[in-house]
């Protein structure tokens, strides 16, 4: 795992929009946790905090993972931290900072909340999107929702993104209705699910 932080670190000391590397992935940790009444990507799961297991698994997935959200809050963390340009937008917010970032051609994105998300199949998922032709790979799940914050989605975006903030457009599915995107079937009901409340945390845990 400290090869994965040392390889974010240094992509973040050399970030340069000219010279991106294939993959990376983005953790959104900057959420307001209203439902769950406390930050959800600190709740402890399998021995550390919620949103650094999930970045361990996508690290593993694309070579290295950053924390979108306040260094002063996630910093401790162990990962790198990048700030949002549009904070109290939501979850675009995260994506645009992802997507400006400079860090990495296809970006996969995902909530801090999903204890269910493993390495192999982000692997897969960020296969299928460089395999696509398309802007974005979303994981789609076994009822058929589109999971927006389980999605690689390409840097050229960024521009698009942007303007939807400006709009006041917040809705990721804006983005998607906007862009060409091809479907990743959720290895199982449990990969992209996210966590909201307490109760659906104890029952997780159970």
């Amino acid at each position: 795992m400290n090869n994965f932080r040392a390889a974010a670190a240094a992509a973040l000391r050399r970030r340069c929009y000219n010279s991106l590397m294939a993959r990376g992935a983005f953790i959104l940790a900057g959420g307001r946790s209203r439902r769950m009444g406390a930050d959800k990507a600190l709740l402890e799961y399998r021995g550390r905090p919620l949103a650094a297991w999930v970045a361990e698994q996508a690290a593993r997935a694309a070579g290295a993972a950053w924390l979108v959200g306040p260094a002063q809050t996630y910093g401790h963390l162990g990962w790198p931290c990048l700030e949002e340009r549009f904070p109290g937008c939501g979850p675009l917010s995260g994506i645009d900072a992802a997507l400006r970032s400079g860090l990495a051609e296809w970006c996969l994105v995902l909530a801090c909340d999903m204890p269910g998300v493993e390495a192999a199949p982000l692997a897969r998922l960020l296969d299928t999107a460089a395999a696509s032709g398309a802007d974005a790979a979303v994981t789609v799940s076994p009822g058929g929702r589109a999971e927006p914050l389980c999605a690689v989605y390409h840097a050229r975006l960024a521009p698009l993104a942007e303007r939807l903030l400006r709009e006041g457009r917040l809705s990721v599915h804006e983005l998607l209705a906007s862009i060409r995107w091809v479907p990743f079937p959720a290895p199982d009901d449990r990969f992209a699910a996210n966590i909201n409340t307490p109760g659906e945390w104890a029952q997780w845990n159970r």
